[in-house]
């Protein structure tokens, strides 16, 4: 598209803290800093359905001028198509045509791809290289090679032109030298750029790669025939009309079969205690992030505003006081359970983390994650899920601009949770005047009223047994209007936090800690007013002078900053779980 990358974020899913997770969070911390992009949010997630089908899910954002919009089609018949980056090798071959369409078991360990091997020095050459391109008016369109490979990419290029495509695989530059013409068009090796470029371009275009030190090469020719074909060695080795692998592949309508629900749980009353909110801040989904995002460089490219560590990250675009915030989130647990409410959930909870940085939510992108798609229960799933998120986007009036999907999550028939991750971008519009910390004196309100329990709560997670039961149904109208409420309301508010994992008491927990001073407030004597989950809600400080001035949805006064104590605990002993 032509835009400069300024941030990413990360969603990670695993069995456990262990070995696995720290390797993935180290390698995104390499490739990250390495490449100079800010890694500036995200979420971590254990839960044992996830031990054999691990989830890494990555947002990327990136700035650029609107009329430098590059958009990745082929078009001008005789034009070429350059390849440029690393070489192409044996590396992420079958990727997509296995881990996308098959599920796996301890049997088909041969089944398993090849890794893709990613060099980050190289990739921001080519981050660079593609943007002075662009800049410079030398490229017709890009497009970047991630799934299939050349196939992949040269057949949706060709589609979008309504052209064709004619592509010579001897002319590809290889690391290996005995690559078959399959494996080459298939290879999913990283760091590789295709650009469609006028014949008299040709020699600029090849200046930048040599000047960035990237391989570039004309592997084809934009065709008026509407054919993807491929040859090597002067050899026609395939060909097919690209319509056929894109807008005209074979469709067809997977069987459902609703599963029942389970029923809402009556729990007995309760009594919260301070030790249930210690052992909470110290589990693995809720505890400090701190030793992943400090892996990561979170300020390279002096943008960042908010840091990683509550609700949204904050960006600058420079050289305004304008700027975006920007969240990752999703939902596992709760859409097990309900899967319309996850999704709805998964929305909603990005778009109020980014209300509570100041933003104003402005589109969303997402990653469907599930199981084999062919079973009619997790067909079923995947459609309850997409529409729970479209009522939620209905909702906030804001639209899905990208996305994908990761199927056949499952081993030994164990498929993963279904699990959709969300990411919002919001418009800040001035980073001056972002909600930060509480302070002392601050009155501390929780803003709406939504209905809460302890099915499918992290409380009922680690205390009850497991998830079960079901969440409660999300109220879309009310969840918009606390939304925007957050967003409008944040130049009068020291701070905001979205309650959610752990619900209340741990939000005021997080909210105290951040700011290192405490509160005596009231929530409630039952396990639900401080652990429940399910309707969003969030815990807001503002000045004693300027509560009358928030108004549009249910508040709740409940204490005042000050002191180191927060729910009868004192402020170290909170540190000390939380880590």
């Amino acid at each position: 598209m032509g835009a400069r990358p300024i941030a990413l974020l990360d969603g990670l899913r695993f069995g456990s803290p262990g070995w696995e997770f720290g390797r993935a969070v180290g390698g995104i911390g390499h490739y990250g800093n390495c490449v100079g992009v800010p890694t500036v949010g995200g979420e971590a997630v254990f839960d044992a359905a996830y031990s054999a089908n691990p989830l890494v899910n990555a947002m990327c954002v990136g700035v650029l001028p609107v009329e430098r919009l590059t958009r990745a089609r082929a078009s001008g018949a005789g034009n070429s198509v350059v390849l440029y980056g690393s070489t192409t090798g044996r590396d992420g071959i079958g990727g997509a045509s296995v881990l996308a369409s098959q599920e796996l078991s301890d049997e088909d360990e041969d089944k398993r791809p090849t890794v893709q091997i990613g060099d980050p020095f190289t990739g921001k050459k080519l981050i660079e290289a593609s943007l002075e391109l662009v800049e410079s008016g030398l490229v017709e369109s890009l497009q970047d090679l991630g799934a299939a490979g050349l196939a992949s990419s040269l057949a949706e290029m060709a589609a979008r032109g309504g052209a064709g495509v004619d592509v010579e695989l001897d002319r590809v530059p290889l690391r290996e030298a005995d690559l078959e013409p399959v494996e080459i068009m298939i290879s999913e090796s990283q760091e590789r750029m295709v650009a469609v470029v006028a014949p008299e371009r040709l020699s600029d275009v090849e200046a930048v790669c040599r000047r960035w030190e990237l391989e570039c090469a004309v592997i084809g020719t934009v065709t008026d025939t509407g054919e993807l074909r491929a040859s090597f060695d002067g050899e026609l080795v395939g060909e097919i009309p690209a319509r056929l692998l894109t807008d005209e592949a074979p469709r067809y309508r997977v069987e459902t079969r609703a599963r029942a629900l389970e029923a809402p749980i009556r729990h007995r009353p309760i009594e919260p205690s301070g030790g249930d909110l210690l052992t909470l801040l110290g589990s693995p989904n809720i505890r400090s992030r701190r030793p992943v995002f400090e892996r990561y460089d979170f300020l390279v490219g002096s943008r960042t505003v908010r840091r990683p560590g509550l609700d949204a990250a904050v960006l600058r675009l420079r050289p305004s006081r304008r700027g975006i915030a920007i969240s990752l989130d999703g939902s596992g647990r709760v859409a097990s359970l309900d899967p319309r409410t996850g999704g709805s959930q998964a929305v909603l909870e990005a778009a109020r983390n980014v209300a509570c940085a100041g933003g104003h939510p402005l589109a969303i992108t997402n990653c469907l994650n599930f199981g084999n798609p062919e079973k009619p229960e997790i067909a079923w799933e995947l459609a309850e899920t997409i529409e729970g998120m479209a009522e939620a986007c209905e909702a906030l009036g804001v639209p899905v601009v990208s996305g994908n999907v990761s199927l056949y999550n499952e081993t030994d028939g164990r498929a993963i949770h279904p699990t959709p991750v969300v990411g919002c971008v919001g418009i800040v519009e001035d980073v001056g005047r972002v909600p930060g910390a509480w302070q002392e004196g601050d009155v501390v309100l929780v803003a709406g009223e939504p209905e809460l329990a302890l099915d499918g709560s992290e409380y009922q997670a680690l205390f009850l047994g497991g998830a079960a039961g079901r969440p409660p149904r999300l109220v879309p109208a009310a969840e918009a209007a606390l939304i925007r409420f957050l967003a409008d309301s944040s130049p009068l508010l020291t701070s905001a936090h979205d309650t959610s994992e752990g619900g209340l008491a741990v939000s005021l927990a997080e909210s105290a800690l951040f700011a290192g001073l405490g509160a005596a407030v009231e929530i409630g004597d039952d396990a639900v007013d401080w652990f429940g989950e399910g309707g969003g809600q969030a815990v807001i400080t503002c000045r004693a002078e300027d509560v009358s001035r928030l108004e549009g949805v249910p508040l709740r006064r409940v204490g005042v900053v000050g002191g180191d104590r927060l729910l009868g605990v004192r402020l170290d002993a909170l540190r000390e779980a939380y880590g």
